[in-house]
Order: structure tokens, then sequence, then C-alpha cells
């Protein structure tokens, strides 16, 4: 009987193990302590080291299940938001449409409601698209959390921004490939809504940025997909000024108009204030060629 429970232990043991995977020293000298799975919407990397505790009020990491985000409490917005994207995650699922408070913010936090855009000039704009979660109405219905939400100018959401998410599903997902995307903001200086210029809206409960960015990585569908996010996945990186005055809701192409690196976005957003580190999963010398990629 002993002899079948250490051989039963032991197969647990080996089936535990072989589910999970490491993720590579980060050049920080440090042996890796974490383990994730294959399409875990932070396999690439946390771009900001968010922490799952209260006390982080600023760069607190949050699972709402189809997506994680990095919160800010004092701004009332995500600093970035992580969703792994492939054709199963797209149905038939209609719009929900149930903008709402996120109760699971710690309770001494303010949440930001639906109403609490109203009239300010800026769209109640999306990181984790509703389009890019159709598979069920729970999935959907997740992308209205309030807590995936940012003050974005209308043309810019509704023009190049649907854009940009329109064409990452077709063009650059679609049947056979699979990818992993970064939303983020940053900048201090505001940002221009079809009623001007503002830093804040909501009597100053939720800070609007300068700056919108997305990173995506694409890469064929397939397994252990850590060791295959290497130089030859595709990389695209934008960062678009939040100005209701350069954009036109008809010209959803502007976006490549401001094609970047990921190298150049993370400088400057970090020195804006919101440091930012991608790809911190994946060893250091394919990262850095991923980082100096500029999408054509």
């Amino acid at each position: 009987m002993r002899k079948i429970l250490l051989s039963s232990l032991f197969f647990s043991l080996v089936v535990l193990i072989s589910c999970k995977k490491d993720i590579p020293d980060n050049g920080s000298g440090n042996p890796p302590t974490i383990t994730v799975t294959d399409n875990d919407h932070l396999l690439p990397g946390n771009p900001s080291d968010a922490q799952t505790n209260p006390s982080s009020t600023t760069n607190y990491l949050k699972d709402n299940i189809y997506y994680k985000l990095s919160y800010n409490s004092a701004m009332g917005t995500p600093n970035w938001v992580a969703w792994h994207l492939q054709s199963e995650d797209l149905g038939s699922t209609p719009r929900q449409d149930d903008f709402r408070s996120d109760n699971a913010l710690p309770s001494a936090w303010y949440r930001v409601g639906s109403t609490s855009y109203s009239g300010s000039g800026f769209d109640r704009g999306h990181n984790c698209p509703s389009a890019d979660r159709t598979s069920s109405v729970a999935s959907n219905s997740s992308t209205f959390l309030m807590t995936n939400m940012i003050p974005q100018s209308p043309t810019l959401n509704q023009g190049p921004w649907a854009g940009l998410e329109d064409f990452t599903r077709s063009n650059l997902v679609g049947t056979t490939n699979e990818a992993w995307v970064f939303m983020g903001n940053y900048g201090n200086t505001g940002g221009v809504g079809s009623n001007g210029a503002f830093t804040t809206i909501d009597n100053g409960r939720i800070r609007v940025p300068s700056k919108v960015w997305k990173v995506i990585v694409v890469i064929p569908k397939g397994n252990n997909d850590l060791s295959r996010l290497n130089r030859t996945a595709i990389v695209l990186c934008v960062s678009m000024p939040n100005d209701n005055r350069l954009y036109t809701v008809a010209n959803k192409n502007a976006w490549r108009d401001y094609l970047t690196s990921v190298s150049a976005l993370e400088i400057e957003s970090t020195a804006s204030g919101t440091p930012l580190s991608l790809f911190s999963n994946v060893e250091a010398i394919e990262r850095s060629l991923l980082k100096a990629k500029i999408y054509q």
C-alpha cells in the first residue's frame, strides 16, 4: 500500500510540473520563482511589476479573468491592461453595454461609475475591446467594468483606435495566429476631448492621459508559447496623442502614422512618470530584438 501511495504521489508531481512553465531569468541574476501557462494574459511579462497587495494603490494587479490589469486608484484608470487573443475568443455574442463599477476593488478606493464620464467630452474608452471578447456573455460583459476604461478622445476611440482593433483581429490574428495585447496610457498634461482640453474629469477623480499606447506581439498558434516569443514574432507598437483634433472617425488607418518601437515607448512613458518594461519574461537577447522592431 505504501508503494502504491508513493507511486501515486510521484505521478502527481510529474503531471503538475509538466503543466507549468518556468519563466527564464529576466536579467536580474535571480532564479525564476514564478510559473505561468500558455495563453496567460501576462505570459510575456508584467509591464510594471504590478502587485495584488491593496497597499500597491497606484500599481495594483487585478485579474478580471478575461484580461489582467494594473490599476491606479489615484488616477481612477488602469495603467495598462493585458489580454491574450485568438480566434477562440471571438464568437457571436452581442455587445452587452453594461458599463458598471468594479465592486471587486478594495473597499476603501473610489469606484468609477458608469456615469462618471458623462458630459466630459471623452469616451469611455475600452482597453480590452468588447469585440475581442465575444465567445460568451460573461467574457463580453467583463469588458464593461470601469476598471477597463480610460477617458479617450472620441475621434481617436471611434476612428484609428477602432481601426487598429479591427486590424488586429482580422489581419494579425485571424484563425492561425495568437497574440498578446497590452494597452496603456501615460502623461500628466491631459488630453483634448470634444469639449476641449482637460487634465481630469469627474471632479478631479479621474485623470485624463496625454498619450494612449498599444503593443501587440503575434506568433503562430501552438504550444510552449514563451519559448516561441522570440525575434521571429510580429510586434506592432503605437503611441498616440489623446487629442480629438488630430483624427477623424472616418480615417481608421491613421494609427499607421504613430508606429514606434517598444523601446522608444518605454523611454517616453518612464520619463513621463509611468515606468514601463515589456517582455520581461522573454529571454534577454530575444527581448531586445523584439523591443527594437517597428511594424511595417
